[in-house]
């Protein structure tokens, strides 16, 4: 397991990412955890009809992937996030490649908190 920065250690324009193939078994294990069965990711003939022409993935379950980034890598462990801004850009399907990268945009030592751009 990573060891993660301390505030000391962070600098801006540091980074890190982290790279997911999306499989089934995450999108139907997604939808269980949260309760989000929403036909658009898990029944093929409902997605085939809407605009994006087959199923989807959760989009929250990209959101997932920075919040991953965020506790493994880059601050690292122990990292608690108070806030996400985030615009989904492109639909992701089962079997895409999916890279989650944060960069550190500012730090404020005095109150230890860090601003990263996703």
């Amino acid at each position: 397991m990573s060891e993660g920065y301390s505030i000391e250690g962070l600098k801006v324009g540091q980074s890190a990412s982290m790279t997911k193939t999306v499989t089934e078994a995450d999108v139907i294990l997604f939808a269980g955890v949260t309760g989000d069965f929403n036909p658009a990711h898990i029944d093929d003939e409902y997605a085939k009809k809407s605009m994006f022409k087959g199923r989807i993935a959760h989009g929250m379950m990209s959101a997932g992937f920075i919040s991953a980034v965020l506790a493994m890598k880059l601050p690292g462990p122990g990292t608690i996030y108070l806030g996400q801004t985030l615009k989904f850009k492109a639909p992701v399907r089962i079997g895409d490649t999916v890279t989650a990268t944060v960069t550190v945009s500012d730090i404020n030592v005095e109150k230890k908190i860090v601003k990263l751009d996703t």
